[in-house]
């Protein structure tokens, strides 16, 4: 079980560091690497037919500007694929990345998470492996309840404010 975490370009980094963060923290193996699909749609082809034969079980991919590279990789590989939008320098306030990304057509589903929301790509990638792995769904179960404590006690601080 192992999560592909690809964007187009290296400035894209930044954002998709949330998602292998929290993939470590969850004890997920991980892969990153860089895969433009417009400059290296070679290297695109390869990783998107190739990827389940290397023990990739969910991929997630972020892109900004155009945003092509979840949508493409989604229609060559058969794994599930997670979008990640990218606000990026290029982009027109990040939608032209997220309806890139939202707006597949039917028989290439994309999940896409918000607007830079790789971590949120990474936790939905562990709950898809959870689905089929014990251990990683006692580790997301953990995680929630981590999340519940977190909002209770900050609760209890507030209102003794």
């Amino acid at each position: 079980m192992k999560v592909a975490i690809i964007m187009g370009s290296d400035s894209d980094l930044p954002i998709m560091q949330d998602a292998i963060d929290i993939l470590n923290e969850f004890g997920i193996e991980n892969e990153v690497d860089i895969v433009s699909a417009h400059r290296t749609p070679e290297k695109l082809v390869e990783f998107s037919n190739n990827a389940h034969l290397r023990g990739v079980s969910v991929i997630i991919a972020g892109a900004g500007g155009a945003a092509h590279l979840p949508g493409m990789v989604a229609s060559m590989s058969p794994l599930p694929v997670i979008g990640v939008p990218v606000k990026s320098r290029n982009s027109i306030d990040g939608w032209d990345s997220v309806l890139s990304i939202l707006q597949m057509p039917g028989g290439v589903p994309v999940a896409t998470v918000a607007l830079d929301g790789a971590k949120n790509a990474g936790i939905l990638a562990a709950q898809i492996i959870g689905a089929s792995n014990p251990e990683v769904l006692n580790t997301i179960i953990a995680y929630k309840q981590s999340l519940k404590e977190k909002v209770i006690a900050a609760s209890e601080r507030v209102r003794k404010a």
